[in-house]
């Protein structure tokens, strides 16, 4: 996908994506959020999108 379609889909939430954790991580991870005023999903979108970024470097 290229950077600028991802970039305009990034808004439209229509999808999701269903992951398997620990409860004990999954706990901690979720008080962090509260303690930064953040949601988990919102952390989650970030750290995808870093990702995504860092290896679209390998399709140029």
């Amino acid at each position: 996908m290229a950077k600028k379609n991802r970039r305009q889909s990034a808004g439209k939430k229509d999808s999701q994506l269903v992951i398997r954790i620990n409860s004990e991580e999954r706990d901690e991870f979720i008080a962090v959020c509260e303690q930064l005023d953040t949601s988990a999903a919102r952390e989650l979108r970030k750290f995808i999108r870093r990702f995504l970024a860092e290896y679209d470097e390998l399709d140029s």
